[in-house]
C-alpha cells in the first residue's frame, strides 16, 4: 500500500496517532510503542510497534520525519531532501533493483517542506557503522549492489524529466565553488586535526579546480543515491535479514555512477583494506553492470572516472560537517570521513583525472 500525496500528513512523533495509522493502512490499528532509532543527521527515524487483527498490517514499521534540531531541519528543507526523498519512493523505487524499505506511505508538504515517511522495518538486519569501516566482504556486497541501482537506469534520456533529481552541471560550479569557499574555513578549523598535511593540501588545492572537476564527467548518467556509505546501509545478522539494503534517499541524483562507487569505496573499507581489494571490486561491479547491458569501450574509462570521483567525498564531507547539527558522534563520522577520503584521493592521484580547462 503506498499513498503519496503533498498536502499536510502529521510530520512530528506527536501527530503520528493509531487513528492516523489506522487510516493509512486501511483497517483497525493501535500504536503501542514508539523508540526513535539511527542517528539520522537530516531526518530522524521512529520504530513503531503496531497491534492489528489485520495480517496486512507489520508489526513494525519505521517514520522517517524531519530533524528535531532546527539547523538539520533548515538543511533538509533548503536542499530539498525531504522532498527528494518521498518523491524518490514513489517514482524512481519501483524502476531500479536495488533493494530499499517497502514504503507504505508518503507525504511532503510544499508549504513547509516537511514530509512524513512509513518504511518497511528492515530489522534483524543492522545498520553499518561509518567511523569502525567495514571488511573486504561488506564492501565488495556493498558496491555490487549498486550496480542495480545504476543499471536498469543506465543512460536512460527519461531520467531527465524527474526534475527533483539532483545534477551538476558546468553552469554549477560557481555556485559549488562558492559554497565551498564558504564552508571551507570552518571545516578545516575543526577538522584539520585529524589530517595531516598532505591531506590538508590536498583540500585547499580542490577548490581551485571545481569547475575543471565538474566539467570532466563524460559518461552516461544514471540514477545515483549520492550518499551511499555504511551509516546509509543495513545489512544482516545471524538472526535474519536481507545481505544488504539501501536507506536515506535524501540525494537521489541523475549523475555518472562512479560517483556512488568511489564515495562508498573511499570512506567504507579502511585504507588498508581498500588498497588491497579496490581494483578487484571495482571491475567486478563493472561484470555486475553487464546483466543490463552497460558496456564500456574499456574498464580503464571507468577507472579513470572512478579516480577523479574520489573528490566526492571531500566535498560531502567539507559541506556536510558544516550545515547539520553536530553531536559526539557526528564529529567523529566526520573526521573518520575526511582522512580516508583525503588519503584515497591522495593516493589515486585523483587530481592528474582532472582536465585543464
Amino acid at each position: 500500500m503506498r499513498v503519496w500525496g503533498y498536502g499536510r500528513a502529521p510530520m512530528a512523533p506527536e501527530e503520528i496517532t493509531s487513528a492516523w495509522l489506522s487510516s493509512v493502512f486501511g483497517a483497525n490499528v493501535q500504536l503501542t510503542d514508539s523508540s526513535r532509532v539511527g542517528d539520522g543527521l537530516v531526518g530522524m527515524n521512529l520504530r513503531l510497534s503496531l497491534a492489528s487483527d489485520n495480517p496486512d498490517v507489520p508489526a513494525t514499521v519505521v517514520a522517517k520525519l524531519p530533524s528535531p534540531d532546527p539547523t538539520s531541519r533548515a538543511t533538509g528543507v533548503a536542499l530539498r531532501n525531504y522532498e527528494r526523498e518521498v518523491k524518490f519512493y514513489a517514482e524512481v523505487a519501483p524502476t531500479v533493483n536495488i533493494r530499499v524499505p517497502r514504503c507504505f506511505h508518503g507525504d511532503w508538504n510544499a508549504d513547509d517542506g516537511d514530509f512524513v515517511l512509513l518504511l518497511e522495518d528492515l530489522a534483524p538486519a543492522e545498520q553499518g557503522d561509518q567511523i569502525a569501516g567495514c571488511d573486504a566482504h561488506v564492501a565488495r556486497l556493498s558496491v555490487l549492489e549498486l550496480a542495480h541501482l545504476h543499471g536498469p537506469r543506465w543512460g536512460d534520456p527519461s531520467l531527465a524529466e524527474y526534475e527533483f533529481l539532483s545534477r551538476r552541471a558546468p553552469d554549477d560550479s560557481p555556485q559549488l565553488q562558492m559554497i565551498w569557499n564558504m564552508f571551507l574555513p570552518g571545516f578545516l578549523a575543526k577538522f584539520s586535526r585529524y589530517l595531516d598535511t598532505e591531506g590538508v593540501t590536498l583540500i585547499k588545492r580542490f577548490g581551485e579546480r571545481i569547475p575543471d572537476w565538474v566539467e570532466g564527467r563524460t559518461m552516461p548518467a544514471t540514477v545515483t543515491h549520492g550518499d551511499y556509505r555504511l551509516d546509509n546501509l543495513m545489512y544482516a545478522t545471524e538472526r535474519g535479514g536481507d545481505p544488504v539494503a539501501a536507506l536515506d534517499w535524501q540525494t537521489p541524483g541523475h549523475g555518472q555512477a562512479s560517483g556512488d562507487v568511489s564515495y562508498f569505496m573511499g570512506a567504507g573499507p579502511l585504507s588498508e583494506v581498500r588498497r588491497e581489494i579496490e581494483r578487484d571490486i571495482v571491475y567486478e561491479y563493472l561484470g555486475a553492470l553487464a546483466q543490463y547491458n552497460v558496456k564500456f569501450v574499456n574498464d580503464a574509462e571507468f577507472w579513470d572516472h572512478y579516480c577523479r570521483d574520489a573528490y566526492a567525498g571531500i566535498i560531502m564531507t567539507v559541506v556536510a560537517s558544516q550545515i547539520v547539527g553536530g553531536n559526539e558522534r557526528s564529529e567523529a563520522m566526520f573526521a573518520a570521513m575526511a582522512s580516508r577520503h583525503t588519503q584515497h584521493a591522495f593516493e589515486l592521484s585523483s587530481e592528474a583525472f582532472i582536465p585543464y580547462d
